[in-house]
């Protein structure tokens, strides 16, 4: 790929390092997997990952200067991004309030595919990274074949990351640990997507 202005295996490694740091979608993938296993777990990182690539594609399309060139798009995906994060953070604030009186109902396979594209579709930081991406790492002249090798290694790359996330958090010491503590997880968790969405509502759009 002549046409990337840095080496290979330095840009997936970057990529890896973002998509794995702690945010909204490791928290969701890893509380999901903890407290209904591995399963549940995969089907929501698969919905992150299809998220992901959904902005993969749209900024390749040109999608991501759109929405910096139009400021209300980003900022309707940002307030719907945000007021998802205050219902996960209210969901389990209220589990850790009311500690095990509340039983913890599993998802459905849809109902957990379709958390994961949610929390990825509406969270407007996601495309702008793309292209961010797509911008740095490619040069200026770069040929579309070029730009879709790119998107299908990193798009690979996000589906080990988050799909990793989903059999590490459900590994029977890590769940065994979770059932323990389930209390003082959901305050963690619930403190966490507040600071998310806090974030997320004083994000600013910039080129």
């Amino acid at each position: 790929m002549n046409d990337l202005l840095f080496p290979l295996p330095l840009i997936l490694f970057g990529w890896a390092v973002a998509g794995g740091s702690p945010g909204p979608a490791t928290l969701t993938i890893s509380g999901t997997a903890m407290a209904h296993g591995r399963a549940m777990g995969l089907r929501l990182a698969a919905g992150v990952v299809v998220g992901s690539a959904i902005w993969g594609i749209a900024a390749a399309l040109g999608f991501s200067a759109i929405m910096v060139a139009n400021a209300w798009l980003f900022e309707a995906i940002r307030y719907a991004g945000a007021g998802y994060l205050l219902y996960l953070a209210g969901k389990s604030l209220l589990s850790a309030w009311h500690g095990k009186a509340v039983q913890a109902q599993s998802p459905s396979r849809t109902g957990a595919f379709g958390k994961g594209l949610a929390l990825h579709l509406t969270n407007p930081k996601a495309i702008l990274s793309w292209g961010a991406i797509y911008a740095v790492v490619l040069s200026a002249d770069a040929a579309p074949i070029s730009v879709a090798i790119l998107f299908c290694v990193l798009s690979l790359t996000s589906m080990v990351v988050f799909l990793g996330y989903a059999v590490l958090f459900s590994s029977a010491p890590i769940a065994a640990a979770y059932l323990r503590a389930k209390r003082g997880f959901d305050l963690t968790f619930g403190v966490l997507f507040g600071a998310a969405s806090l974030k997320l509502l004083t994000a600013k759009l910039t080129p």
